[in-house]
């Protein structure tokens, strides 16, 4: 019997979205392809899923080449038929607008929105001649609105997200599941840890958390067609919106 695949795109941190996405998606009877650029982290998050009886495998990819993310998509096709599809790369871009380089500006824009659309393109050529399967893509507060500091990250997940929205309607009909995910607020997890140093979490409500997120992103795909959410964002309760 032929496993379908999943591949999230932009792992990370075992403890982290990337790593929290793949892990539920296992669990869910897919064998995961675990893509990013660190093969230590990539590795880290298939050991793991292997640990408790689930199939992965990982794939080196720079979410922002055309050849990787082809190549990557290409891989999942010879392991079995795509089903889920998870575009979780771009970072925050924070910065200054009047001493922010180009070449930075362009950075966010590449890996939040460009990267994005070679992602969804691989996978659609995919996915649409079967008329069916499940595209996702990770955005933030900044795909809604912007905020001063953060120009460079707004005009990459705001893009990202005005495309997402023109391939729902164009492939929805098709039988692909097209849809979003803006998560408003900090993650609870590895990077913010990291940010925080030995500075306690002092109260874990504040931020999202992993688990919560990774259960959405699985609602979604498990959505029948006649019940399709393709857009929709999420934040703690402590959350000022």
């Amino acid at each position: 019997m032929t496993t379908s695949t999943a591949v999230i795109l932009g792992v990370g941190p075992l403890d982290g979205l990337g790593g929290a996405l793949c892990e539920r998606a296992a669990q869910g009877g897919l064998h995961v392809v675990a893509a990013g650029r660190t093969p230590d982290a990539l590795d880290a998050v298939t050991l793991a899923i292997k640990n408790n009886g689930g199939q992965a495998s990982t794939f080196v990819t720079d979410a922002t080449q055309e050849t990787d993310v082809n190549a990557l998509i290409a891989h999942c096709e010879s392991i079995g038929p795509l089903e889920l599809c998870i575009y979780n790369a771009g970072n925050n871009f924070p910065g200054s607008f009047l001493q922010m380089e180009a070449d930075y500006f362009e950075r966010a824009w590449r890996v939040g929105c460009f990267g994005g659309f070679l992602f969804a393109r691989a996978a659609l050529r995919t996915m649409t001649p079967r008329a069916t399967g499940t595209l996702l893509f990770t955005g933030a507060s900044a795909s809604l609105r912007g905020k001063p500091g953060f120009a460079a990250f707004t005009a990459a997940k705001a893009g990202l997200r005005t495309m997402v929205q023109s391939l729902a309607k164009e492939y929805g009909a098709q039988g692909i599941h097209v849809a979003q995910v803006m998560i408003d607020g900090g993650i609870n997890g590895a990077r913010l840890r990291e940010r925080l140093g030995d500075q306690p979490v002092e109260n874990p409500d504040a931020f999202v958390g992993l688990s919560g997120l990774a259960d959405l992103y699985l609602f979604l795909h498990h959505q029948p067609r006649n019940a399709w959410t393709h857009e929709l964002d999420v934040r703690t309760h402590l959350e000022n919106f």
